[in-house]
């Protein structure tokens, strides 16, 4: 019960310390803008933490497997988007992506580790297109920024997730709470 309280505090902070809005536009490309950028709203900041939980849910020698390739497909997706502009339904689909990576932590003894980060290299895309799209003036500074960020939050929720799933509840709890936010994102 213990680690159910502490996974709903984590989960209230964060969610209180990103702004509720989805859309992110009018980056001025600076480092600052993407360093901020993953803090700009829940639906990023919850699924940065979210790969974090996950790969804390592996063994200590496949933990940074996961961060890794949703960071290979971010940077993939932010390159895309710059191509293609902002595609029609990309909030719906970066609000759906912490439905799943909050689906990936209550199944993460059920799935296979193939599949998992299958699905958490969609969400690296789709959380790559909307950057991308979003992105203007100086791009690698840009770029840089938020991959530095999204780094920085994987590794907090990693940290956070070796603290509270000594118990399977708090993995349950955790996967429970971004499946509830990004159900609240997707009937925003």
């Amino acid at each position: 019960m213990k680690a159910i309280g502490k996974t709903v505090l984590a989960a209230s902070v964060l969610a209180a310390s990103a702004m509720p809005a989805m859309a992110h536009p009018g980056h001025d490309g600076s480092m600052m803008a993407g360093l901020a950028h993953p803090f700009s709203g829940v639906d990023h900041l919850a699924a940065m933490v979210a790969v974090g939980l996950w790969a804390a849910t592996r063994p200590a020698r496949q933990a940074v497997i996961a961060p890794l390739a949703f960071m290979g497909a971010l940077a993939m997706g932010a390159v895309a988007g710059l191509m293609t502009g902002a595609l029609p339904m990309i909030e719906p689909m970066v609000a759906g992506s912490v439905l799943v990576l909050g689906a990936l932590l209550v199944l993460a003894t059920r799935l296979s580790s193939g599949l998992a980060l299958g699905l958490i290299v969609a969400t690296g895309a789709v959380h790559g297109l909307a950057h991308g799209a979003e992105a203007s003036g100086n791009l690698a500074a840009y770029f840089g920024g938020f991959l530095v960020s999204s780094a920085l939050l994987h590794g907090a929720g990693w940290q956070m997730g070796r603290m509270i799933f000594s118990r399977s509840q708090g993995r349950l709890a955790a996967g429970l709470a971004l499946g509830a936010t990004g159900l609240a994102l997707l009937a925003a």
